[in-house]
């Protein structure tokens, strides 16, 4: 992300606009993330345990829905995409945050990179949030893994403000990378 584009993020969460993402804007940035998102949040703690009683088993595919998206112009690869496979506790949320997303940045939903995919987490034995149905990733291109928001990585901050506006946490806010990835938990 450019210089001028971290100035502006660091203008609306309220730190000192000098372009440099060090400790106090990445506090201030998840503040300003947690005050958008609904009190309660609706969305279950990152544990198993949580997880579980809150969505069921991972790979459950008992519990997915086809969330239509054929209207709001999601691509994946070039080719318009009709429905997104998620958890049905998650449509309705999910949705509304696409909508917004198609007002302040339609580019981002014409990189769609998936949802539903029962996978373990990288590297790891656990579930993925995918593998309930209960994530959604966008711009990998730009956005992955290795790299740092919103240093390296350009992840709009107004795609983030949607998604915590419905609770979702947005990796490049509270991990500082694979900003492409957005899940419905606390």
């Amino acid at each position: 992300m450019k210089r001028e584009a971290i100035i502006e993020i660091q203008h609306k969460i309220g730190v000192v606009p000098d372009g440099f993402w060090g400790a106090k804007s990445i506090e201030a940035c998840q503040r300003h993330c947690r005050r958008l998102m609904p009190i309660p949040n609706p969305w279950p703690a990152q544990s198993e345990a949580a997880l579980i009683g809150f969505f069921g088993m991972h790979g459950n595919e008992d519990r997915l829905v086809n969330l239509f998206v054929g209207d709001l112009d999601v691509q994946y690869e070039g080719s318009k995409v009709k429905t997104m496979r998620v958890h049905n506790r998650i449509a309705a949320a999910l949705r509304r945050v696409l909508e917004e997303v198609a007002i302040v940045s339609p580019e981002t939903l014409r990189e769609y990179c998936g949802a539903y995919n029962n996978r373990p987490m990288r590297g790891l034995n656990k579930p993925s949030l995918h593998a309930y149905g209960a994530a959604v990733d966008f711009r990998a291109d730009t956005n992955a893994n290795h790299q740092h928001w919103p240093v390296s990585a350009d992840m709009p901050f107004k795609v983030i403000e949607a998604f915590s506006r419905e609770g979702f946490l947005s990796a490049g806010v509270f991990w500082g990378r694979d900003s492409m990835h957005h899940q419905a938990t606390t």
